[in-house]
């Protein structure tokens, strides 16, 4: 069993740096998203404060990495490098699934690396939900979060993936009820994620129901893991699977309606992932609703190569999100949701057709 699970981690880090694994024809969103320039800005752009606080833990800026990997030599060497580079910026992170090294208890090592090169930041657990309906309970995800000594931990909802991976599991049934379940024993915050397909109104209205402290969109646009599972399939033959692959590799809400969907409808931190690539993207998220952002794809690219060059992409993500909020005026992450933007397009097609309040958004900050 670990065995198998083992090869299929090295798949998807090999997949992910080598083929085009991106959005084909979808695309996040935040091209329809335009934040009003101030060409009298009256800040200092030295002074503008980028910190924020969620979930209890101070931030340098509102950006951690996302769950990218575990469970392999390689992995144990991505995880040591992400986490050396977010431990001197001051942000944080989320590990890859769990799983394999619950079942094997060696390969905790490449989780726990984390914590290890990265004492003080916020550290994100990680299981998917699917598990919790076929055997899963709260020993396992304590578990997980003492392997890494984590501060929340994370239950990844991954329906599309495992749909076309050839070992897939599919029966998602009961797994709100059991969510609910850990969220109301677990003494961590509980974080849902999706896994590249976004996460609509009504499945968040459920989860803040169920007591989660915190969703992560995750939506259209970024890494696809249906693309993922293609390319596996291609390889093992499996000419079904590839077809509902190719089928559904843009399948999904894209990231900036993700957002505004998730942000307009909980009272709870929204974190916006997927096709997170620049300051630009960040800033627009955060002025949606978002609390936080999270990239990957970049900083796997940049992982392997090592730590300055993952310091490199995650310090220009920040250098140039202090750039947007001088060119709006806002003098911090908090004064940014306050700024006035215009949403055009396909997003706001959807969301007015779904009946969300954009022209809020443009009538807000007048001065």
């Amino acid at each position: 069993m670990s065995k198998e699970t083992r090869k299929r981690k090295a798949d998807h880090i090999r997949i992910s740096l080598n083929r085009n694994v991106q959005a084909r024809k979808a695309t996040t969103g935040f091209e329809d998203v335009y934040l009003i320039h101030r060409a009298l800005p009256e800040i200092s752009k030295q002074q503008i404060d980028l910190s924020t606080t969620v979930f209890n833990h101070a931030f340098v800026a509102p950006l951690i990495v996302g769950a990218i990997t575990g469970g392999t030599m390689e992995a144990t060497k991505i995880n040591a490098t992400i986490a050396e580079a977010v431990e001197e910026l001051g942000l944080g992170m989320g590990v890859g699934s769990q799983r394999v090294a619950i079942d094997d208890k060696q390969l905790e090592k490449t989780f726990a690396v984390a914590r290890k090169k990265a004492p003080s930041v916020f550290l994100i657990a990680n299981i998917g939900g699917v598990q919790l309906v076929n055997g899963y309970g709260l020993k396992e995800l304590k578990k997980a979060i003492e392997m890494i000594e984590a501060d929340a931990i994370a239950i990844h909802l991954n329906p599309v993936q495992e749909a076309v991976q050839p070992e897939g599991q599919t029966n998602f049934r009961g797994v709100l009820k059991k969510i609910r379940e850990i969220a109301g024993e677990l003494d961590k915050p509980v974080i849902v994620k999706e896994t590249g397909a976004g996460i609509a109104a009504e499945e968040a209205k459920k989860l803040e129901a169920a007591g989660v402290e915190g969703i992560d969109v995750s939506g259209v646009g970024g890494t696809s893991w249906a693309a993922v599972e293609y390319y596996r399939a291609e390889k093992r033959g499996k000419s079904f699977r590839r077809r509902l692959g190719d089928v559904f590799w843009d399948w999904g809400i894209p990231t900036a309606t993700s957002v505004v969907e998730v942000s307009q409808t909980v009272n709870i931190p929204v974190i916006a992932s997927g096709g997170i690539r620049d300051g630009l993207d960040v800033a627009k998220a955060l002025a949606l609703g978002a609390s936080l952002t999270s990239v990957s794809q970049p900083v796997l690219q940049a992982a392997v190569k090592g730590v300055e060059d993952t310091k490199n992409v995650l310090s220009l993500l920040i250098e140039e999100l202090r750039n947007v909020l001088f060119f709006v005026g806002a003098d911090s992450v908090q004064a940014l949701s306050e700024v006035p933007l215009v949403i055009t397009g396909k997003t706001a097609e959807w969301l007015r057709i779904r009946e969300f309040d954009i022209e809020r958004y443009a009538r807000r900050g007048g001065s």
